[in-house]
């Protein structure tokens, strides 16, 4: 099981190898415009490809995340099914913190 601070560490590590894949792609693309000839065809191929690998590291974090959403939904079913009473008094103390919240002026 995955722990708070262990996906809030991957969660920073992710969005810094994003941050650093754009960055490197956006250095390319600049330097691409700067140059001509084969070596700006080149840094524009580099940059591309920079982009490509940050679009599936996003598209695969987002099916990581979606997996874990269901098992999540999972977890609380069984939970729910196996402790039908607790599930409902929750949701009551649940329903009425909120309503006492919501009806505060």
């Amino acid at each position: 099981m995955v722990t708070r601070k262990k996906a809030e560490s991957i969660e920073d590590d992710f969005m810094e190898e994003v941050k650093k894949s754009l960055d490197d792609a956006e250095r390319l693309m600049r330097e691409a415009a700067e140059s001509t000839g084969d070596k700006a065809t080149e840094m524009r191929e580099a940059a591309m490809r920079s982009l490509r690998q940050t679009r599936e590291r996003l598209h695969d974090t987002q099916e990581a995340i979606v997996e874990k959403g269901r098992e999540a939904a999972k977890a609380t079913d069984h939970y729910v099914h196996d402790n039908p009473w607790q599930a409902i008094g929750v949701a009551g103390i649940v329903g009425l913190l909120f309503g006492m919240l919501v009806s505060r002026k």
